[in-house]
């Protein structure tokens, strides 16, 4: 987009599926298959508009405790969309060079479900061009505890008891901060989404459900960001 400052990192909560599903007399995890369809083409875009890294949150470990059958219903989803993507031998992940990553808490996971994340991210790790992180069954809470304890590992070894910021980010799942986070589904909150890393971000809440987010809305928030001043708290 001539003229406009890209983010180099954005974050997406895809907030809204169950409420648009309820709205047209749907089963609630019917439209989590509408969001993954969404979710899809939100790659595309990405790839489009030069974006070169992109967090998005899919599952919470909050999540995991709704009700057993929306529960299933959404992994096996998963499942069997990654396993599609998995299977493409020209699809967008090797034709435009990104690296995919599943960060979470990820043996809560169904073991076939976690193979197949471990396939994708095996054949792509080569890919440094572009990064897409699948948050799935993450909590922020839980990737920050995940860096508490690396950090107090190393101590107990070394003897050496120093924590810096420094020290917490390279213990991160995700290292790099976040510059743009959209939130669809009119909720004002980050719900335990990567904290650390959206410290500084720029925050755009969309009314819009996930099943109805489109390119239209994506390029309006990062027009949007484009005119934003970032002062990072100076």
């Amino acid at each position: 987009m001539k003229g406009t400052v890209t983010p180099a990192h954005i974050g997406v909560i895809l907030d809204g599926n169950r409420r648009w599903a309820v709205k047209n007399s749907m089963k609630p995890w019917q439209g989590h298959a509408f969001g993954a369809d969404k979710l899809e083409k939100l790659f595309e875009w990405c790839v489009e508009l030069e974006i070169p890294k992109l967090s998005v949150f899919a599952l919470s470990t909050e999540n995991l405790n709704r009700p057993k059958r929306e529960v299933n219903a959404l992994l096996s989803l998963f499942q069997k969309e990654l396993e599609k993507m998995e299977r493409d031998e020209k699809g967008y992940l090797d034709k435009y060079e990104v690296r995919m990553r599943f960060i979470g808490d990820l043996p809560r996971l169904p073991m076939g479900l976690r193979k197949i994340m471990q396939k994708i991210m095996k054949k792509t790790e080569k890919y440094n061009r572009r990064v897409f992180n699948i948050m799935v069954a993450y909590g922020g809470k839980f990737e920050l505890t995940q860096a508490v304890k690396k950090i107090a590992q190393k101590a107990i070894e070394t003897g050496i008891v120093t924590v810096t910021e420094k020290d917490i980010k390279e213990n991160l799942l995700v290292k790099d901060d976040i510059d743009l986070l959209i939130r669809t589904g009119g909720e004002n909150r980050i719900s335990n989404f990567m904290p650390w890393q959206v410290a500084y971000a720029e925050l755009i809440i969309m009314k819009k459900c996930w099943p109805d987010f489109n390119k239209k809305d994506l390029v309006k928030c990062i027009k949007e960001y484009s005119k934003r001043q970032r002062r990072f708290g100076y």
